[in-house]
């Protein structure tokens, strides 16, 4: 048997991921290249022998903003998962931004800078601060906790049938705080990863052991054993 999967997939280029903007409750559309690229993804990652078989989608959890949500329908789209296998869940939503949004990382630290908040030479760091009228590090961990705990209770009850993989599609830095819970690390370590708009990565578990979650550095595509 196959060791369970979870695909976590950025939404693709928007406007504001093109500038390098802050972007969670906004609801900005995909741009056009956005969904030529996830469309391009879609056809070299997703289908039968490709790294992600839809046939093998236990449940597909979605942001709800429109730019998760037309990602997902380029990607791999309810007529191949069937929709009684996707939900919209607010515990994928991105991280929220409160006074940042809209804004480039160096406008929210002259920000602070004039507020008095950045002091000794400390510079903001969303991963140990936050974001003033947003989410705080420790809220953005309760509810991706909350959200994994399911996830492995989902493939642990599953884990002996075809059907076992998981597919998030969410933003930026909640998918990149996502990676960092799923390991168990804190994600005020500041995690060195990177996900590009519209890109796929793969987290799974050690010796097939939903005890042990770990990142999936390269995973390969999956075909019928001969017989």
């Amino acid at each position: 048997m196959a060791t369970p999967r979870v695909f976590i997939a950025r939404h693709g280029e928007t406007a504001w991921s093109l500038s390098g903007q802050h972007t969670s409750f906004t609801d900005l559309p995909l741009t056009a290249n956005g969904e030529r690229r996830v469309s391009a993804t879609g056809r070299a990652l997703v289908g039968k022998d490709r790294l992600i078989d839809p046939g093998h989608l236990l449940k597909v959890y979605i942001s709800p903003r429109l730019r998760a949500q037309r990602t997902f329908e380029l990607l791999v789209g309810h007529e191949k998962c069937g929709a009684d296998r996707v939900v919209i869940d607010d515990r994928v939503q991105e991280w929220n931004y409160g006074d940042y949004e809209g804004l480039l990382t160096a406008q929210i630290k002259k920000l602070r800078k004039d507020r008095g908040l950045d002091k000794d030479g400390n510079v903001w760091n969303i991963w140990r601060d936050g974001c003033e009228n947003g989410e705080s590090p420790a809220q953005i961990t309760e509810r991706l906790d909350d959200i994994i705990a399911e996830i492995h209770d989902l493939q642990r009850a599953n884990q002996n049938l075809p059907r076992k993989d998981i597919l998030v599609v969410a933003h930026g830095h909640i998918l990149r705080a996502f990676a960092m819970r799923w390991v168990k690390k804190d994600i005020n370590e500041n995690p060195a990863l990177l996900l590009d708009a519209g890109g796929v990565g793969v987290l799974s578990y050690e010796h097939n052991n939903i005890s042990e979650p770990a990142i999936l550095l390269g995973g390969a595509f999956i075909v019928p054993e001969d017989n």
